[in-house]
């Protein structure tokens, strides 16, 4: 499974933003592994827009594994006043990703003319 998702940073803390995941923490780092996190990537804009990428076996799945750990919990807590979420200030981080809809996707597609072809 494949998954985009969007949220976004506050823009005045965008600086800290990049200084913190310039160095996450190890236990981190092996607690996404462990969840099934695999080919994990954020992008960030100057505007604040975060847009995240993940491969994994099913996102709600990896997202409750990674609820589980106390990492996570203290993680999302760092990162919790980075976000731009008036909406849901009580909300982690992680709980308020956007999911984007993929439309395309190259392989699917060459796939698909491929198998027409034959």
């Amino acid at each position: 499974m494949r998954v985009c998702f969007r949220s976004s940073v506050q823009p005045g803390l965008i600086d800290e933003y990049r200084r913190r995941h310039a160095a996450v923490w190890p236990e981190m780092l092996g607690a996404l592994k462990d969840a099934g996190w695999h080919n994990y990537s954020l992008f960030l804009g100057t505007d604040g827009l975060l847009v995240g990428y993940v491969e994994c076996d099913d996102f709600d799945a990896v997202r409750a594994r990674m609820a589980l750990t106390e990492v996570n919990a203290r993680w999302q807590a760092e990162m919790a006043s980075l976000f731009d979420n008036p909406d849901n200030t009580d909300q982690a981080p992680d709980e308020g990703f956007l999911v984007l809809e993929e439309v395309f996707n190259l392989d699917d597609q060459l796939a698909a003319a491929e198998a027409t072809a034959r």
